[in-house]
């Protein structure tokens, strides 16, 4: 029946993390005690306050269609949350809502590349970039990294990269999956580069980041010769625990943003009402409403990497934001477990979940096919009996 498919759907890969996740749900369906720590999702409950804004929405009879590009009053606050969190200004007419920031950068990445254009995708990203540029028929070039450079890439490295070819690069920091974060001297060293290449567009995407430990975000688009080129993504679901509200936005310039309506307009229309009545009230409140998450975050990063470090093999950096740890396993290829061959980092993923029943998710998906990505978006508690059956796995 594949044959039957259109060659967009037969050209991309099943997003890993959902694929991983998916195994683990049918695994614990048979009964084995399965340790989730292979999906981007906080385990903490939305915060009350949203949740009451939700609940007053309904109550006031909110249930219409939306504005394709979000409602006014939504659209202002995230102008002022651009500008008091970002430095960033933007008028109302430059944002877009969308369903999830996946499909904000989903609608950048299909009103701005044409077959054959060029993604630049430093390395490692996020499993679903490379197949938004595939669907958009344009190619993807990976910028490798490594946890020696705490996983960033360089000026030099860039400019090496840009073709004739090139349209567009990507962005992420906070990093999924490696929690790193370029700062604003590193993000201004790349803009050099690029402001030699005046047709190349910069696709920032933001959505951690309220979720560091230190180093503070930069937003690319606030350097100002980057603005008119940038379209910054940002959403509610991993700062806010709002994952399943699906709500995402951009801050664009106002051809870039009137195009992304125009194809939303064809194809899911505005979002859901009552979660943008929701993120209203959630932009408008001082980012300190939600530092008791990210205090927890920080603690269990700190745990999950002395428990990782105590296994002789796991190679670690100390990621700056995020809720993820990419660890080198390379030192573990070529050995036999339990029967099991490890070729590469997928060997050893299903490796984990298999002998040790914890979820993980290859890097190979993410660019980097030596590390695998590690959430620690779970309990304290999880985090502990999780690595306490990798290593005996690995014994």
């Amino acid at each position: 029946m594949k044959d039957l498919l259109s060659n967009r759907i037969n050209s991309i890969p099943a997003s890993a993390t959902l694929a991983m996740a998916a195994k683990a749900r049918e695994l614990r369906a048979e009964g084995k005690d399965i340790i989730g720590l292979s999906l981007g999702e906080p385990d903490f409950n939305t915060p009350d306050f949203i949740k009451e804004a939700a609940v007053n929405a309904i109550n006031e009879n909110y249930n219409s269609y939306t504005p394709v590009d979000g409602y006014g009053e939504l659209k202002e606050a995230i102008c002022l949350k651009f500008k008091r969190d970002n430095n960033l200004s933007y008028t109302p007419n430059q944002i877009v809502v969308s369903t999830g920031a996946k499909q904000s950068i989903a609608n950048v990445a299909q009103v701005l590349l044409n077959p054959g254009d060029e993604v630049l995708l430093p390395a490692p990203y996020w499993v679903s970039y490379s197949a938004i540029a595939i669907l958009c028929e344009a190619t993807f070039k990976e910028i490798p990294s490594s946890i020696e450079n705490d996983f960033k890439i360089t000026p030099k490295q860039l400019e090496a990269a840009i073709t004739p070819k090139t349209k567009m690069v990507f962005f992420n920091s906070p990093n999924n999956p490696s929690g790193t974060i370029y700062t604003e001297a590193e993000y201004r060293a790349l803009a050099k580069v690029l402001e030699k290449h005046p047709n190349i567009y910069i696709l920032s995407d933001e959505i951690y980041e309220h979720i560091n430990y230190g180093t503070p975000n930069f937003s690319f688009a606030a350097i100002p010769s980057m603005y008119d080129r940038t379209i910054t993504v940002n959403g509610v679901a991993k700062a806010f625990a709002m994952t399943g509200w699906r709500i995402g936005y951009i801050g664009a310039p106002e051809w870039i943003a009137k195009a992304c309506t125009k194809m939303q307009g064809q194809i899911t229309s505005g979002t859901n009402c009552i979660a943008q009545r929701a993120t209203i009230t959630a932009l408008n409140e001082s980012p300190d409403r939600i530092k008791y998450m990210v205090d927890e975050f920080k603690v269990r990063r700190d745990l999950i990497l002395d428990l990782l470090n105590d296994i002789e093999g796991f190679k670690t950096n100390v990621p700056d934001g995020a809720f993820y740890v990419f660890p080198n396993v390379s030192a573990f290829f070529g050995k036999t477990f339990g029967g099991k061959l490890i070729n590469n980092a997928s060997d050893f993923a299903l490796y984990l979940l298999e002998a040790a029943n914890v979820a993980t998710v290859t890097g190979e998906a993410f660019g980097n096919p030596d590390c695998i990505r590690i959430s620690y978006a779970a309990s304290q508690e999880q985090i502990i009996e999780a690595i306490k059956r990798i290593k005996e796995a690995l014994s």
